[in-house]
């Protein structure tokens, strides 16, 4: 429970540190957030209008690589990881307090949640404004349940995002995200030569079986037993890593 206070602590005092900053943060989201909906929305409108004949592979596509990303906070620090390496730096700095490890990955946890419903919330209302299909397809129940079902996803690569974060370098992690985003386009295009497409499936379940959906509660579930795992790996590497 102390962890818990300390890390939530620490997520008020950069609120209360840099209001520029956060500011600044929340602009970009909305901007960059609209835009990806718009993108979205229309592969969808497209999907749905020809009943999967055409863009089923694109959306999916687009699908499994963003929604990951609503678990981030953008901002000029961030977007600078390769050429600056801004997590390794301030985890030596919160090593230097010192902060224990624990507290600063629940503090990193806290900020992935606020950031999916900041984004995600933005996103998800947004495409749904944005794509005239949807709004016929999906009940605003079952739009909910759609939209649950990939933020689970989301969470499920969120525990592999933190901790390549904190245990490797910034090109590493650039490396290592490209990677993931090439396994999960991967995997998608397995499916659709298989005669699949994700984003149909959790359409048919979210109209289905709406905040029932199985598919939701499963990829909430497995999301979040993705982030605890890789949070207590990441804890025991964190004690050999080398910050210098």
């Amino acid at each position: 429970m102390k962890t818990i206070k300390d890390a939530w602590f620490m997520i008020q005092g950069d609120f209360r540190g840099d209001k520029l900053r956060v500011l600044w943060t929340f602009l970009f989201s909305i901007l960059f957030m609209g835009y990806l909906a718009l993108l979205t929305g229309m592969v969808v409108d497209d999907v749905l209008d020809s009943n999967g004949q055409t863009g089923s592979l694109l959306v999916d596509f687009l699908l499994v690589s963003l929604i990951p990303m609503l678990g981030f906070t953008f901002s000029r620090r961030t977007m600078k990881y390769w050429s600056e390496d801004p997590y390794t730096k301030t985890l030596a700095y919160f090593r230097s307090m010192p902060i224990p490890s624990a507290v600063i990955l629940c503090k990193r946890k806290f900020q992935a949640v606020l950031a999916f419903v900041l984004n995600g919330g933005l996103f998800f209302v947004l495409m749904y404004i944005l794509s005239s299909h949807l709004r016929i397809e999906l009940s605003l129940s079952s739009y909910l349940s759609f939209a649950l079902s990939w933020v689970g996803l989301g969470l499920v690569l969120t525990g592999v995002y933190i901790s390549m974060e904190l245990l490797v370098s910034g090109r590493a992690y650039f490396w290592l995200t490209i990677l993931i985003v090439l396994l999960s386009m991967g995997s998608t295009f397995l499916i659709w030569l298989a005669g699949g497409n994700l984003f149909l499936y959790s359409i048919s379940y979210s109209q289905e079986w709406g905040l029932l959906s199985p598919i939701m509660w499963g990829m909430l579930l497995l999301g979040m037993i993705s982030v605890q795992l890789f949070s207590k790996w990441t804890i025991h590497r964190l004690k050999s890593r080398d910050l210098i």
